[in-house]
């Protein structure tokens, strides 16, 4: 079994195994959580055009909600609309792999390299998707890499349909 920091550089190189050992371990549930909050912190000091620690801590607390959102319509897209015969997950599964794939998000913080930044922004946003298609894969015993792939987008619509839609109530 590989030590938190193992499976963070594990993860970051794409190790399939890696991604296979956080989701049969349920420990590892507080690691994934932690690598979120400290990728959606790397984002947050890498990507902001403010310094303001209430902002970072409003990105970390959104990056955290954002992530259990994820996890759980990858869990309802993977197992009851697109499940293969030998798909079988849980929830914890989902956040575990998927925690871990936002690790490539701490070199959000590349962004603020003059010259640099925006392309270091999109290949961490590249790499973020890649790491996360592994995850979904994994996590839900896909053999299909496409599916994985269709699971990944079309939950990603989804989020994106419910935070544009939550963003348009007037505030009260």
């Amino acid at each position: 079994m590989l030590d938190f920091p193992h499976r963070i550089v594990g993860a970051l190189k794409l190790q399939v195994p890696v991604y296979e050992e956080v989701e049969a371990d349920a420990r590892a549930t507080r690691q994934a959580l932690a690598v979120v909050v400290i990728s959606s912190m790397a984002t947050g000091i890498g990507v902001s055009r403010t310094s303001s620690i209430r902002s970072l801590i409003a990105g970390a607390l959104a990056a955290l909600l954002g992530w259990l959102i994820w996890a759980g319509l990858t869990y309802l897209i993977g197992t009851k609309i697109l499940p293969e015969p030998q798909t079988k997950s849980n929830v914890g599964e989902l956040l575990r792999t998927t925690g871990f794939a936002s690790s490539p998000a701490m070199f959000h913080l590349l962004a603020r390299v003059p010259l640099l930044g925006a392309f270091a922004s999109l290949a961490v946003s590249v790499w973020m998707l890649v790491a996360m298609v592994i995850a979904v894969r994994q996590a839900l015993d896909y053999r299909s890499t496409g599916r994985a792939v269709g699971v990944c987008l079309l939950g990603w619509f989804i989020y994106l349909a419910t935070a544009a839609f939550l963003s348009g109530f007037p505030a009260r």
